[in-house]
């Protein structure tokens, strides 16, 4: 009897904590529920390709999450405010409202983020799109989504948005005369997006400037290059607007130009040396012969009849051009060989007239 009163007097007292207990219950079963929703979904999602339920999908595990927490302990901290006076409590509902903004902002900006991941990925998508052209509207769009959440911030806090944007207005002025350069990177960022010289990946340099490397990322200040010795170049983008940049990723083809001298003993099958040549290079597998193909005498060299070799392989690969030009080195000395010729190396003849007595080897002593 002593339990039960006990058990009655709490209940008399504090006769919120049944709902308070009630909506805990309810948010865990509601996780609960939507984790197994969403469990239930990624199957099925994952028999189709379409990136775009994927990412939306992906991008919205953690803020659910987080939303159903936030309205559960909302809904709990609204029986607190009914039970007390405090000031703190008056705060709720303008907290949760900029929570609420803060997790769909959040939200949007993962979308963007898997969305990104996928358009760039071949299991998506037949041809990938450009990582450059999707970075910079991934990283327009999210400036976008932060601008509009702050200015949604304001409104919900109080703020005139119509003053902020006056007052943004004159304080862009300042800023733009206290931070020219940091414009100026901007925009030649923008400009890199726009006429895209180069791409995320592209190998450049520039005849201008000691810059060479590969593009790692391109941001809205400065352009990051990996050097060939493996370290980071930073870049303004700026500075791009001022220079030539030579892009060799977007050759179409590679060149291999050589010059070969045989010997002039050899000269009366040079002919046949020059046509197996330029044979043997259009009907190669890894040359284009619908590019210029060339192969001329070209000069008397000073121990050596000197052809040319001027041609174009079909692979642009630095490594595989290498080994390409390597092997088509050694068939055209296989070629002169063949033909009992030589390749000519650098060497002196030196001419006596016969009218010139030698010496017999003995010192004239005068007698």
């Amino acid at each position: 009897m002593e339990y039960q009163s006990l058990f009655d007097l709490n209940q008399a007292d504090f006769p919120w904590l049944w709902e308070i207990f009630a909506l805990v219950l309810i948010t865990l079963c509601a996780r609960y529920v939507l984790w197994l929703a969403l469990g239930r979904l990624a199957v099925q999602l994952q028999k189709t390709a379409n990136l775009w339920d994927d990412a939306m999908l992906e991008a919205a595990h953690k803020p659910a999450q987080f939303l159903v927490w936030l309205m559960g302990f909302s809904w709990v901290l609204e029986i607190l405010i009914e039970q007390s006076d405090a000031v703190i409590f008056t705060s709720i509902a303008p907290v949760r409202a900029l929570l609420v903004v803060a997790l769909l902002a959040w939200f949007l900006m993962r979308v963007i983020r898997q969305v990104e991941i996928r358009l760039m990925s071949a299991e998506y998508t037949s041809e990938p799109v450009d990582a450059t052209t999707v970075l910079a509207l991934g990283k327009l769009l999210r400036v976008t989504i932060f601008i509009t959440a702050s200015l949604v911030v304001l409104q919900t806090m109080g703020y005139s948005i119509s003053g902020v944007l006056a007052f943004g207005g004159v304080g862009g002025i300042a800023v733009g005369f206290a931070a020219k350069d940091l414009l100026a990177n901007f925009f030649g960022g923008l400009m890199i997006y726009l006429d895209r010289p180069f791409a995320v990946g592209d190998w450049i340099r520039s005849p201008d400037k000691e810059i060479e490397g590969t593009v790692e990322d391109i941001g809205w200040r400065q352009t990051r290059i990996r050097t060939f010795d493996k370290r980071p170049l930073y870049v303004p983008n700026a500075t791009f607007s001022t220079i030539s940049v030579e892009n060799p990723s977007r050759m179409l083809n590679r060149r291999i130009k050589e010059t070969i001298g045989v010997r002039y003993d050899d000269a009366s099958v040079l002919p046949r040396i020059i046509d197996d040549v330029e044979t043997m290079l259009r009907e190669h597998s890894d040359i284009d012969s619908k590019q210029t193909l060339m192969v001329n005498f070209n000069s008397f060299g000073p121990s050596s009849l000197d052809f040319f070799i001027y041609t174009f392989t079909r692979t642009t690969d630095w490594v595989e051009y290498h080994d390409i030009k390597q092997r088509i080195l050694l068939q055209i000395l296989d070629i002169i060989m063949g033909h009992g010729a030589d390749v000519a190396y650098p060497t002196t003849t030196l001419k006596i007239p016969d009218s010139i007595a030698y010496n017999n080897g003995t010192e004239d002593d005068g007698r």
